[in-house]
């Protein structure tokens, strides 16, 4: 074998392999790592943000903003609603809504196994309310339901309908909803910050 033929079928043989390495590379991706997000989306910085809604604090949005554009919004509700005389008070501990303000983002568990709060969770940070002194704590965006996620027998692990949006003072979405959020979320960069207005 001349030089160059050994020289043309190392470099085809080098070339195999880089493919067969990128392709058993793509094999054992992750899945859902990204596949449905635009080109570059993945990488973008995401936020979530809430927006209260003063005259039906259980018909509040939350959004999912990547890269400055909102690519997800869901309903969901924060504190015992309009109806109660507390529900809109952001120092009422246990009772009014989430207060205005930046929190800082947990990571997220489709298994958390709270006292109260079990399958999907994402934990926020402690915030002091507008009286400056009053601290709101053990805060989460989640739902009802089950440990694993499911619907349980008793009221708090089983979704019943809109007046299941009431909270102690965290975010609540439906259990569809919450599992579609972890979705979206999966698609891009974890959020480290929520914005409550």
């Amino acid at each position: 074998m001349s030089v160059m033929s050994y020289l043309g079928f190392r470099s085809a043989a080098i070339g195999v392999g880089v493919v067969s390495l990128l392709a058993g590379a793509v094999a054992t991706a992750p899945v859902g790592s990204a596949a449905s997000a635009r080109p570059g989306e993945a990488a973008a910085v995401t936020t979530l943000e809430f927006t209260r809604n003063s005259g039906d604090p259980l018909n509040s949005r939350l959004a999912v903003v990547r890269g400055g554009r909102t690519v997800a919004v869901f309903r969901a509700g924060s504190g015992l609603g309009a109806g109660h005389p507390e529900g809109r008070n952001e120092c009422a501990r246990s009772k009014g809504w989430l207060p205005a303000g930046a929190y800082s983002v947990g990571a997220r568990t489709t298994r958390y196994d709270g006292r109260v709060i079990k399958g999907y969770a994402i934990p926020l940070s402690d915030k002091t309310c507008k009286d400056g002194r009053t601290p709101r704590t053990e805060l989460f965006i989640h739902s009802e339901m089950t440990r694993t996620g499911g619907q349980g027998r008793t009221e708090g692990q089983r979704w019943d309908g809109v007046r299941d949006y009431k909270s102690a003072g965290c975010i609540k979405l439906a259990p569809q909803d919450v599992k579609e959020l972890f979705r979206v979320l999966g698609q891009g960069s974890a959020p480290k910050r929520l914005t409550v207005r």
